[in-house]
């Protein structure tokens, strides 16, 4: 191992919960006998062993052979050789438990939320397993936070609360303080834990495999402390297979590209019961969604500080406030889980359990969200189920054999992201995924998991060519375990956590994305409207006297806005990768390039949807974005950069303050055409519409330079309609081209309505109007 640097020590621990349970049987020996491998299997290992094979920690992950796992257990092994002196040949000894009354303990579980749901159990804490008696001159102590329920729902794909079981959990035992292990390695020889206490040592704590079959090796260590850094020294069953691996479960990292985990228990005092409160007494209710997605690496750095990010602290002193003053609802956190490779933006994960550490401990990052929902700002956390990188020290490999990818490349590698892919049909990888997305919400208060290329997930020829991908049972593409996944992702989180949004960045036709589960529907709260963004850049981009020929394009979206429940983005996607900045994206000279964008903006917060955008777009980024620097904040200094940033402000007041902007986002009542084919002009109006005509919304476009002095109207209601925001305003950077006065309505039909009215068109601008009433 090499030599390590100094990490980062939490400063705080936790009394951990521990576990009620059912005593367990254990043993005193180390091993299980193996079963026999059938006939078929052996003769499979046995041709794959043919060609001579160099030290298997020579060869990376991808490279080397290992018995194919099937859905939900891996193949039997064949044991090699005899067992080791004094190693018990199968015989189980039972072990008395702890007991303030001497009696066994019983399993203790709890549904949290409906009964319907029993398929998604969180079994809570409770208390410590361990033998009778004292263990003195044991280097590791049997201890168990498992029950055999515990196993049962690991084994069915259904155990979601592992973090409370699997990992390191400081705590006491008979009097003596130390740090409780556990992994799964089902086809490891030997799991030793190794670390700071221990000089490095692969040997000396070696942990104790569990007999039931679960493949977990477990056990306590004195003396162990909160900040101490380790790492298990796995030894497999298979091919001479040795390797040192993070504790998959580990809530705290050392920093890259350091890899060691470090015993953390996640105590912090949280302030923000009045956010939980409030959001529980609006699940289920319309709410305005305003997004404002952000690289927490690069929103700001510190140009005298060799240009290095801000800390999660640092974060929590200015992120807030800037949110809050902008008026955005909630932010969206790029991937914060532990990243070996910065380049990767957070969605190559090899710690999906810890906050990435360059930035701070764990509760720096509970600080942050904490001082956010002081603000009334909700968190949205990126997650990624879709794949996970090759980095020996991860999950890839674990055990000497695919245990969290699937064998075959062909389901098991993605091409596109050189990146392994999770074993949807493995029910252990099951209940770790969705233990993972349940303990975001748990342990760091989150308030939505954007779920990161689902459709990747959805389907098994994804970025694949003929003969490189398997059909399902049925012959078909449709991934069916990873729809059975995230249909059970969704409704642990939704039984768990009614209150809390899922989100799906998925980019085709696949039906009911948002839909109920119970109604076949994967069971997300939002999808991200993949096609209305790129319609509308590509609309934006061109030359306003060719918008005319492309009217469909932009009026597009409102065919199947409805379909499903749609949040519009404008993400980190399209300004990188040689695409530039959205302004960069803007036709025309610099006027017309910021009024382009006010115009970009005001439509989209004005289209029925939840809206994202991605930091730097509010002060209108001139440059493409880059991760390893921050956004350029010295534009500000400019006025049209400043107008934009006023223009956002605004746009998300009036979005917020206005009913029928947000109110029925989701559903065809809150939206009716005025006109649409106005394709000469460029110009398109449209009613967004609440519970009463007083919350009608009338939104007015005009996509060319040329100002409409008498342009009129149809209009739904007769009576005095007032201008409430106009794009081409002098304070946003426009040419100021108002309708100062209310509007006065005439009995002349016109665009199939029975009043009309005649206005001023700004160029380049959108408004929206409101009918006064008394």
């Amino acid at each position: 191992m090499a030599k390590r640097k100094e990490s980062i020590t939490p400063e705080t621990t936790d009394q951990n919960k521990g576990i009620t349970a059912k005593a367990t049987k254990a043993t005193t020996s180390r091993k299980k006998k193996e079963e026999p491998m059938a006939a078929e299997e052996a003769k499979a290992e046995a041709k794959a062993k043919r060609t001579t094979r160099k030290k298997a920690t020579d060869a990376p992950a991808a490279e080397m052979g290992a018995p194919v796992t099937t859905a939900g257990k891996a193949a039997p092994a064949k044991r090699r050789g005899r067992p080791k002196k004094g190693e018990a040949a199968g015989a189980e000894v039972p072990v008395q438990v702890a007991s303030k009354s001497g009696v066994q303990e019983v399993v203790k579980a709890k549904t949290r939320t409906r009964a319907k749901a029993a398929a998604t159990k969180v079994v809570e804490a409770g208390d410590v397993l361990v033998p009778a008696g004292q263990q003195p001159d044991q280097p590791v102590w049997y201890a168990s936070l498992f029950t055999d329920y515990d196993i049962y729902l690991f084994k069915e794909g259904k155990h979601f609360s592992l973090y409370l079981k699997l990992g390191s959990h400081p705590m006491e035992v008979h009097g003596r303080q130390g740090t409780y292990f556990a992994v799964w390695a089902p086809n490891a020889e030997q799991v030793s834990v190794m670390g700071e206490f221990n000089g490095w040592s692969r040997e000396n704590h070696q942990l104790h495999v569990r007999h039931d079959g679960s493949g977990i090796w477990e056990g306590f260590i004195p003396d162990v402390q909160a900040g101490m850094m380790y790492k298990y020294h796995i030894k497999s069953k298979y091919h001479l297979y040795h390797v040192e691996k993070s504790d998959p479960f580990a809530f705290c990292r050392e920093v890259p590209p350091q890899t060691a985990s470090i015993v953390n228990n996640l105590q912090y005092e949280w302030q923000d019961q009045a956010w939980i409160d409030e959001r529980k007494s609006k699940t289920g209710q319309p709410q305005p969604y305003s997004v404002y997605e952000v690289h927490l690496g690069s929103w700001r750095r510190k140009p005298e500080d060799n240009n290095r990010p801000l800390t999660y602290r640092e974060l929590a002193e200015e992120l807030p406030a800037y949110v809050k003053e902008m008026g955005f609802t909630h932010v969206e956190f790029m991937p914060v889980m532990y990243h070996p490779f910065s380049g990767s933006w957070g969605y190559q994960i090899t710690g999906y359990f810890a906050a990435h550490s360059l930035l701070g401990s764990p509760q720096d990052l509970m600080h942050l969200i904490d001082v956010l929902h002081q603000h009334g700002i909700g968190v949205i956390m990126d997650w990624v189920p879709s794949h996970f990188p090759s980095d020996e020290h991860g999950l890839a490999y674990f055990d000497g054999t695919h245990l969290f990818e699937h064998a075959d490349p062909r389901k098991g590698f993605h091409p596109d992201w050189n990146s392994y892919i999770f074993n949807y049909g493995r029910n252990e990888v099951r209940s770790f995924l969705i233990s993972n997305a349940l303990f975001w919400l748990d342990k760091y208060h989150v308030d939505g998991l954007r779920v990161d290329a689902v459709a990747s997930m959805l389907y098994l020829d994804y970025s694949r060519k003929e003969g490189e991908w398997i059909p399902n049972e049925y012959g078909g593409r449709e991934n069916l375990e990873a729809i059975s996944l995230l249909k059970d992702f969704n409704h642990a989180v939704h039984d768990n956590f009614p209150e809390v949004l899922t989100i799906a960045e998925e980019s085709t036709a696949w039906p009911m994305v948002t839909g109920h589960v119970e109604d076949g529907g994967l069971g997300f709260n939002m999808k991200w409207m993949m096609g209305w963004m790129h319609d509308s850049l590509h609309y934006f981009s061109k030359d306003p006297i060719y918008r005319r020929y492309h009217q469909g394009e932009i009026t597009f979206s409102i065919i199947y806005a409805f379909s499903e429940k749609f949040m519009l983005p404008l993400s980190h996607d399209e300004v990188v990768h040689g695409k530039g900045s959205l302004l960069g994206k803007m036709p025309g000279d610099e006027w017309q390039r910021f009024a382009n964008l006010r115009a970009l903006y005001s439509y989209m917060y004005a289209h029925p949807g939840g809206k994202l955008m991605f930091m730097g777009c509010e002060i209108a980024q001139s440059t493409e974005w880059n991760h390893d620097s921050s956004l350029d904040w010295h534009l500000l200094h400019y006025t049209p950069h400043q107008g934009i940033q006023q223009l956002m402000r605004e746009l998300n007041a009036v979005y917020k303050a206005e009913p029928g902007m947000y109110r029925h986002s989701f559903s065809p009542e809150g939206f009716q055409w005025v006109d649409l084919n106005d394709a000469h002009n460029s110009v398109m109006s449209f009613l967004r519409k609440g519970d009463k005509p007083g919350d009608e919304i009338l939104v007015v476009c005009n996509f060319t330079p040329a100002l409409h002095e008498h342009y009129r109207l149809g209009a739904p209601h007769a009576g005095k309609w007032v201008q409430i925001f106009n794009s081409d305003d002098k304070r946003y950077g426009g040419s100021d081209v108002h309708n100062p006065e209310p509007i006065q309505t005439e009995p002349e039909p016109f665009h199939g309505q029975a009043h009309s009215m005649t206005l001023k068109l700004p160029p380049l601008a959108v408004v929206y109007f409101k009918l006064l009433t008394e």
